[in-house]
């Protein structure tokens, strides 16, 4: 199930599973603190093996637009997990001012 979540809005849970999908260096410029990067590219059915079945997994990039491509690409790999799309991405939790972090 895909489910969409501004992320202006999104209160992070302690210990949620946040992926950042855009490239490695895009990551390491600014991300959203506690995200892990797994680039789209990346993603695969063995990407889900990381991450509990019963836990939601957080999805957002850099302004909302590989996000929702990640989430249908990892239904299509197990489509009884939940996935959140964190819509404006990046971008807009920078403008929002939530902390970024940097680096890899």
């Amino acid at each position: 199930m895909i489910r969409k979540q501004e992320i202006t809005t999104f209160e992070f849970p302690e210990n949620a599973v946040i992926w950042d999908v855009r490239d490695s260096s895009a990551y390491a410029e600014a991300h959203v603190k506690g995200a892990v990067n797994q680039p789209i590219s990346d993603l695969s059915a063995e990407s889900l093996t990381q991450v509990s079945a019963d836990q939601p997994i957080y999805i957002l990039c850099g302004g909302g637009s590989k996000a929702p491509r990640a989430a249908e690409l990892l239904e299509g790999f197990d489509n009884s997990r939940e996935y959140v799309v964190l819509m404006g991405g990046t971008r807009a939790a920078r403008d929002a001012g939530l902390a970024l972090e940097q680096g890899a």
